[in-house]
Formats: C-alpha cells, sequence, structure tokens
C-alpha cells in the first residue's frame, strides 16, 4: 500500500523522502487564491520520480455555488490546475464538493457540478482523474452527507468521476467511520485516494481540523480499518511536520502489516 503525506510545494520530493513517503500531495498555487499554475522547474523529476504524486486543487474553487461570480472562475480554473496536474505526471486532482448558499436548493449545485464536467469536455476534457473529496462542514454542502453525496453521483457518475475520502470530514460531518468504504462504494463505485486524518473535533462537529493518528477523537482502529478496506493510496494530512508527519506514516505502515 502506497502511503505519504500533504506537503509543502517548494520541495516536495526531498520532503516525501524525509517522512519515506511513497506518495506525497502539495497545491500547486496559493490554496486560498485564484492563480493560474506556473510551469514547475522540477517537473521532469516528478515525473520520473517512484514518489506518486497528486494535487489538492485550491480551496476557493466552488463549482456548486449558484454565484456566477465564483462558479465560472471556478470550472476555469480547476481546469487549468488539472492540465498543470498532468503535466508534472500527477495521478489526480483532488477538489473539495462545494456548496451552494443558505437558502438556496442544493439540486442546483448538484447539476452545476454536472455542468462543469460537460464545460471541461467541451473544452478538451480534465487531463488526468478528478477526485472529489466529502467535506466536514455545510448544511448546503454537495458532499458531506452521503445522501448528498449519492444525488452528486447522479449528476456526475457518467463522466467518471474519482473519489477521494477524508476519514477526519466524514467523522466531523457525521457519517460514521465504521462500515464506512462498503456504503461510499455502493454509491461512487470506487474510492481513489484516503485522507487518513484525526479529528481534533467530535463526531458531527462540522469542523475540519486534523490531528495526529491516534491524538484525535476518532478510535485509530477506526482509521486503520478504513484504510485497510480501501485498498488505494493514503495521504495523511496531519500537523507536526516532519516527526509528525513520519510517525503517522510509520503507525500505518506497523498496523497494516
Amino acid at each position: 500500500m502506497r502511503i505519504g503525506a500533504h506537503l509543502d510545494s517548494a520541495d516536495p520530493l526531498p520532503a516525501a523522502v524525509e517522512r519515506k513517503a511513497d506518495v506525497v500531495q502539495f497545491f500547486l498555487t496559493d490554496p486560498q487564491g485564484w492563480v493560474e499554475p506556473d510551469p514547475r522547474p522540477d517537473a521532469e523529476a516528478m515525473r520520473a520520480s517512484e514518489i506518486d504524486v497528486y494535487i489538492h486543487a485550491p480551496y476557493r474553487i466552488n463549482v456548486a455555488t449558484l454565484n456566477n461570480r465564483i462558479r465560472i472562475p471556478s470550472r476555469k480554473l480547476l481546469l487549468s490546475h488539472a492540465t498543470a496536474a498532468a503535466g508534472i505526471g500527477a495521478r489526480g486532482l483532488i477538489v473539495h464538493g462545494g456548496h451552494v448558499g443558505k437558502g438556496e436548493d442544493v439540486a442546483v449545485g448538484f447539476d452545476n457540478w454536472r455542468k462543469t464536467f460537460t464545460y471541461a469536455a467541451k473544452e478538451g476534457g480534465f487531463a488526468l482523474p478528478i477526485l472529489i473529496e466529502n467535506t466536514a462542514g455545510g448544511d448546503n454542502a454537495c458532499a458531506r452527507t452521503f445522501d448528498a453525496l449519492a444525488r452528486l453521483w447522479d449528476a456526475v457518475g457518467e463522466f467518471d468521476a474519482g473519489f477521494c475520502l477524508d476519514t477526519c470530514h466524514a467523522h466531523a460531518g457525521g457519517e460514521d467511520l465504521l462500515g464506512i468504504v462498503d456504503r461510499v462504494k455502493a454509491i461512487t463505485g470506487r474510492i481513489d485516494l484516503v485522507h487518513a486524518n484525526d479529528s481534533r473535533d467530535p463526531f458531527d462537529s462540522g469542523r475540519d481540523r486534523h490531528d495526529n493518528l491516534g491524538h484525535g477523537t476518532i478510535d485509530p482502529d477506526l482509521i486503520v480499518a478504513v484504510v485497510r478496506a480501501a485498498g488505494c493510496p493514503v495521504v495523511v494530512e496531519t500537523p507536526g511536520g516532519v516527526e509528525g508527519q513520519a510517525a503517522d506514516i510509520a503507525y500505518l505502515r506497523e498496523r497494516l502489516g
């Protein structure tokens, strides 16, 4: 099983080696900005590396929203990040499920997701798998509850959308981790990546605050069970720098045998 960490974008390959990681995930730009990705000087090294690369899309992207001033730039930015990620040999682009505004019809958000894939297809298609990630909070979110996730997949399933399961987000979002892999696969048919994170906050808190494995409010046995059942690459998005993330990676490897 391939296990790694979310790292700073400055020099992720050496940072992955420090953590004994098989997988690296990072942002191509400021995660809170609307910036187009620039070519990376380490692109050739990324493509040649034995370390698997995943890219996380900026947090600002929200293709579900009814606000045209956010939705339309979000579609364009998602496409540009997918193209740039494919250019460095990334295996997938992770993007949050997004949400609609208070009092707005979330069904429109699901349809906006469908339109995002339709838009991309007209522009030549996404150059790598788009992995939609479950989120922790929001009453109008498109991928917090699995009832919403099922409606989202009704809209995007035909486009071969991928899925990223975040354990902290599921726990904080009110979804029990026991048996969660089977429940997700019954909806999406797949799990492409697991974000193995503990949670600082209690079940159904709606708060997205990650913690190191065994240090938060989630039973670590449940996180290990999710990783084992999913059988796909794993990324820890946990604090503590080299020491903290290396410990989390080693913990998973030891428990998974």
